[in-house]
């Protein structure tokens, strides 16, 4: 090797450093957030838990905003993976039922290789409690409506803007979804795997909830009773 010569790091080598900067930066974020607040959190901070620069944390997120949805993120494209793997013949609340379900059966882990999932609990109760980021957390909830009504309708042949089914669908296991997470967040279990046997349960209750006569049902359990 010539006096003068670079060393280039090996591109395998390159990505894991960038992941690992990533990661630390979201790490120390959310820490950040959730013992001092969101609002009085600054980017400084931040990068100096970190020991980097401020561009360095642009470079990897577009604001304080980004990084605080950046788990929520991964695990919604989980799930838009999984969906958009399930069988053609499934119905569509079925696909969405399944998908959901497969994709906490490894999300978990992979949450786990970026934070503590308790981290990721104190996060969402975070976002549930500052106002700035309910409602950037339910703008982002209206856009990722929007883009399974439209893969459920693709999945079927359906035209949204003609049928109401997809969106009405999507609406309802939307609905559920919020329910458990808010119960999740307030609830003393941190896991996954409460927050997963959590939202089988409920989905498990939309189709009686919305087809069943509840008076009927109430008075057939009485009958039964002693």
């Amino acid at each position: 090797m010539t006096h003068g010569q670079r060393v280039e790091t090996p591109p395998g080598l390159r990505e894991r450093k960038k992941q690992r900067t990533r990661d630390a930066l979201l790490r120390a974020a959310l820490e950040l957030f959730t013992t001092q607040g969101y609002e009085r959190t600054t980017v400084d901070e931040i990068v100096e838990a970190v020991d980097v620069s401020q561009r360095t944390f642009f470079r990897y997120f577009a604001s304080k905003e980004d990084i605080t949805f950046a788990v929520q993120e991964m695990v919604e494209s989980r799930f838009i993976a999984e969906l958009r793997r399930r069988p053609a013949g499934e119905a569509p609340f079925e696909a969405m039922r399944r998908a959901v379900l497969s994709a906490w059966n490894s999300i978990g882990e992979a949450i786990e290789e970026v934070i503590p999932v308790d981290l990721h609990m104190r996060t969402y109760q975070m976002i549930e409690s500052t106002p700035s980021l309910l409602a950037a957390h339910m703008r982002r909830g209206v856009a990722l409506e929007n883009e399974i009504a439209l893969l459920i309708a693709e999945r079927e042949g359906l035209d949204v803007s003609r049928d109401p089914r997809p969106r009405v669908a999507v609406a309802a296991f939307s609905g559920v979804m919020r329910v458990t997470g808010q119960l999740w967040g307030q609830g003393p279990d941190s896991s996954v795997e409460t927050l997963r046997d959590l939202t089988e349960e409920y989905l498990d209750q939309l189709v009686p909830a919305l087809a069943g006569d509840w008076r009927q049902d109430a008075r057939a359990s009485d009958s039964r009773r002693p």
